[in-house]
């Protein structure tokens, strides 16, 4: 059989055998999610996604299937990933982050996605937070606060703060999006900012001897799926070259970062299951308005802090959801 013949037959054959579960309820559903990096840095958001289910009723490979693919740190495979799991007929797309749910939305405009992004709107995942539209809805997990709050907090404990380094990825849209509400918060703070741009982890080493050249005091690393799937090498690479950091998942401050300030993503992930088990019960994600975190936590690393000499102000240590010691 011809591949095209092949290939006809399989996506035909999933049409009718979707059609016919509607009709006997034979048919357990089926999710598909796409991650960003790899199991050994997300695995606990995964968890915490299935614990969701879970509570909700769900038992994998009973009432309900999953499928997940992981992308390993790099952009390039999620067209590939989002395309892999529509040709396998999944009645929803879990999208685990901004690159991930722009490939999913190429790649189907009929199956629902339930998307994790930091700024849906901007990057034309949805019409607006309150009205989805289309058949995208899900979770952001940015505000333009989030940017001043992160170089205010690295005021509080560098003392003299006047130029910060930041890692940035320029293939990602997000990136220029986070880019301008820093730059933003800098120049209110007179802050000066230095890009470093990473595409992938081979740039980190040079990324941050430009850091160290260019005389940053201090370094913020932008969200992606880059950074959390390297989130312990660039620790590590922080603090061989002193740098105070600080980062947007609690993660890095477990695994050694100086300062975290963000939402918690296994609360996210977790609430991600109410958005499938919704879209699996018939609502339309276009009449599911997009969520945002209510809190944004901030962590602290002692340890960290005193390896590189620096004193956390008491009133900043007050403010702490989590001190790491």
């Amino acid at each position: 059989m011809r591949r095209r013949e092949f290939v006809t037959a399989i996506v035909g054959g999933a049409a009718w055998s979707r059609a016919t579960a509607a009709q006997t309820h034979s048919r357990i559903p089926r999710v598909g999610l796409i991650f960003g990096n790899s199991p050994a840095a997300a695995d606990h958001i995964l968890a915490a996604f299935k614990h969701g289910l879970q509570e909700l009723g769900y038992v994998e490979g009973q009432t309900i299937a999953l499928e997940v693919r992981w992308a390993a740190g790099r952009s390039e495979p999620m067209t590939e990933l989002a395309t892999e799991l529509v040709n396998l007929d999944v009645d929803v797309l879990v999208a685990a982050n901004s690159a991930a749910a722009s490939a999913a939305k190429g790649a189907t405009r009929t199956i629902p996605i339930v998307m994790f992004a930091g700024d849906p709107v901007g990057l034309g995942l949805v019409a607006s937070l309150a009205r989805p539209s289309g058949n995208v809805t899900g979770l952001s997990y940015f505000n333009v606060e989030i940017s001043s709050k992160r170089l205010g907090l690295l005021a509080e404990v560098v003392p003299g703060l006047a130029r910060v380094a930041v890692l940035r990825n320029p293939a990602l849209p997000l990136h220029a999006n986070y880019w301008l509400h820093t730059e933003a918060a800098a120049r209110k703070l007179g802050v000066t900012l230095q890009p470093l741009e990473v595409r992938g982890p081979e740039d980190f080493e040079a990324a941050f001897a430009a850091a160290r050249q260019g005389d940053a005091q201090a370094l913020i690393a932008f969200d992606d799926f880059l950074t959390v799937g390297y989130r312990r090498r660039i620790v590590e690479l922080a603090a061989n070259h002193r740098f105070p950091a600080i980062y947007g998942f609690r993660e890095f401050a477990v695994d050694g970062g100086l300062m975290s300030y963000g939402p918690n993503f296994v609360v996210l992930f977790h609430r991600a299951a109410i958005f499938v088990d919704k879209i699996l019960k018939g609502t339309k994600p276009a009449d599911l308005p997009v969520e945002q975190p209510t809190h944004f936590e901030l962590a602290i690393n002692l340890t960290t802090a005193k390896a590189l000499g620096l004193t956390i102000p008491p009133t900043l240590l007050a403010r702490a959801d989590e001190v790491i010691e």
